[in-house]
């Protein structure tokens, strides 16, 4: 399992959403190849229909920044840019996970 994530909320112009989710799976396709990816996901926030969330996990936080800061980075990113009125990201490190009602913290042994 990752522990390093990155998140993006988007917010396309109205009218753009199908050009957005275009131009985010064809720079997704591209970020899933570089080195330390795992899998890229966009999400439709079903309560608020205008925001949709990208999440991608690494395998280490040193990836993600190497990827975030390349060149190529820029230029592909800006093709997606290009669609969306809003954009703000996140890069998460892991602090909690639960699976089948066992609770782990980050450096701590499994509960529950």
């Amino acid at each position: 399992m990752s522990d390093t994530y990155t998140s993006g909320t988007w917010v396309p112009y109205p009218g753009k959403e199908q050009e957005f989710v275009d131009a985010w799976a064809q720079f997704a396709s591209w970020a899933s190849g570089e080195p330390g990816a795992g899998t890229l996901t966009l999400m439709h926030d079903v309560y608020n229909p205008q925001r949709y969330v990208s999440v991608g996990d690494w395998e280490t936080s040193e990836a993600a920044r190497n990827w975030k800061t390349s060149p190529e980075f820029q230029e592909r990113i800006a093709h997606v840019l290009e669609h969306v009125a809003e954009f703000n990201s996140s890069e998460l490190t892991v602090v909690v996970t639960a699976t089948d009602s066992s609770v782990e913290l980050l450096g701590g042994q499994p509960t529950g």
